[in-house]
């Protein structure tokens, strides 16, 4: 069997990666709302990302029965106990995004939802603590956090229109 590595990231989830039989690194990381993001690296380059998958809970759980139960569960339980209430998500802002060209104060993302804007990513550079009057655009990536229910109404708040 293969050697899992955890990797315990705060707000977010566990972050899980090992190395196929056939030397393939794979990841998948476990979100503490259920869904889960399975990443397989390049071959030729075991640090960039070749293909990433994403799971919601539902299809998680079809894809555990069909794959057999989990050797993680318990460290994945144990994460989410200890972190319970708070979540961490970052978000991609679709150019197709009702929200793109707005500002953080337009679109009351706290009052709407419950969740806070704590950074935005833009061209590989973080803007920490954005004023309200910061315009998102398309490709931007919100770091936002929140409860789970908050962060699934901001997804929806900002997906494509």
């Amino acid at each position: 069997m293969a050697v899992v590595r955890e990797t315990k990231l705060p707000g977010v989830g566990v972050k899980h990666d090992f190395t196929t039989e056939d030397g393939r690194e794979v990841g998948v990381l476990v979100h503490r709302d259920g869904r889960r993001d399975v990443f397989v690296y390049a071959a030729d380059d075991p640090d960039r990302c070749a293909m990433q998958v994403s799971f919601s809970a539902t299809d998680t759980r079809t894809v555990a029965e069909l794959l057999g139960t989990s050797q993680v569960n318990a460290a994945v339980d144990a994460v989410q106990q200890e972190l319970e209430g708070l979540a961490i998500e970052w978000l991609r802002i679709d150019p197709a995004s009702s929200v793109t060209g707005r500002t953080i104060g337009d679109g009351a993302f706290r009052t709407r939802t419950g969740v806070s804007v704590v950074a935005v990513i833009r061209d590989d550079t973080a803007i920490p603590a954005p004023e309200p009057d910061l315009a998102l655009r398309g490709g931007d990536v919100v770091v936002c956090v929140g409860t789970i229910d908050g962060l699934a109404r901001m997804r929806d708040l900002v997906a494509p229109s």
